[in-house]
């Protein structure tokens, strides 16, 4: 039986930290949250040279500019991260079987919680008022917050659709080593 508080159980806590899966969605969360943040810099504008392209007017305060890049980011950070964790947490303090509901609920537990530690972080970089290289503020304005809990609760389907990829790539993968030759032969008839 666990040593728990309630819900508070270290146990569950220690196993989720302990797990790769829980170290690989975190960290690669943040890098692909961090990407977009890096190019912004480098470039000194808002919009990222790609995205551009899907460029989204300004909605008020409540709908930014870069949308697309938003959804795209914020399914893995801190949404898809915190959904991964809650699932991870609950499972290991309950551990039994659980039902897609459950499942889909844990998630949704741990992607709001993880969006609003990351919520509280993004208001207060903002108020330290801190100017980026395209002029305005590095922090999220804290008008798009409730988009940001809107994405969240979003991306608890993004543990699915990457594990679907994955098993869908690595069947491409196998079947183009299984049959390299005539793969490469039908790649240099369609070249020439």
């Amino acid at each position: 039986m666990p040593s728990s508080l309630g819900f508070m159980s270290v146990s569950a806590v220690v196993c989720v930290l302990k797990s790769r899966r829980f170290w690989v969605w975190q960290i690669g969360g943040a890098f692909i949250y961090a990407v977009p943040v890096m190019v912004r810099l480098a470039t000194g504008n808002v919009v990222l040279p790609v995205l551009s392209w899907f460029e989204t007017p300004w909605i008020g305060h409540y709908v930014p500019g870069n949308l697309v890049e938003k959804i795209l980011v914020n399914a893995f950070f801190p949404g898809g991260a915190g959904a991964v964790a809650g699932e991870m947490y609950w499972r290991n303090l309950k551990g039994e079987a659980e039902t897609r509901r459950q499942k889909y609920l844990r998630r949704l537990g741990g992607a709001l919680l993880w969006t609003a530690a990351w919520t509280i972080f993004q208001f207060w970089g903002n108020m330290q008022n801190i100017t980026g290289t395209y002029g305005s503020n590095l922090f999220e304005y804290p008008m798009v917050y409730p988009l940001n809990f809107a994405l969240a609760a979003l991306s608890i389907l993004t543990p699915d659709v990457v594990s679907f990829l994955k098993v869908k790539l690595s069947i491409a993968f196998r079947y183009l080593k299984r049959h390299r030759r005539a793969t490469f032969s039908l790649l240099s008839l369609w070249v020439w």
